[in-house]
Formats: structure tokens, C-alpha cells, sequence
């Protein structure tokens, strides 16, 4: 199987970038959350928060926002 292009064929797949403060996946230049530019491509794992407010998980690693989260950031 080749996992190099995408299903829809536009060529190899990028790794998403986390921040390397909050461990956010993001988009575009700035962390949305923190507001630094500091990302990585270096991570491993991946957990989504769906209700930071009232989730035990969000709170032991400190996800103040919903979203996607690397476990791991290095």
C-alpha cells in the first residue's frame, strides 16, 4: 500500500504541525490559543478534546481550548 500520496492523489502527505507551548495542532502562523509561532513537525500521538471545560484529560495536560492535541512534542 502506498501511503506516500493522499486518496485524492496530490502527492506526499505533510505532518501536521503542533505547537510546541500548548501542543495544538494548527494551521497558518500563529497558534491560536497561546499565540506563539513556535511549531514542530516532531510529534507523536494525538488526542481531540471535545469539552475542555469539564474534561479530566484536557485539564492533566493543560488543553484550555477544544481541539486536536499532540501527546508528545519534541
Amino acid at each position: 500500500m502506498d501511503t506516500s500520496r493522499r486518496a485524492g492523489g496530490e502527492g506526499k502527505m505533510s505532518k501536521k504541525k503542533a505547537c510546541k507551548r500548548c501542543k495544538l495542532f494548527f494551521e497558518g502562523e500563529e497558534c491560536p490559543t497561546c499565540k506563539t509561532s513556535q511549531a514542530v513537525t516532531n510529534w507523536k500521538g494525538r488526542i481531540n478534546i471535545i469539552n475542555s471545560k469539564e474534561s479530566d484529560i484536557a485539564k492533566k495536560i493543560g488543553a484550555e481550548a477544544d481541539g486536536e492535541y499532540a501527546i508528545k512534542v519534541t
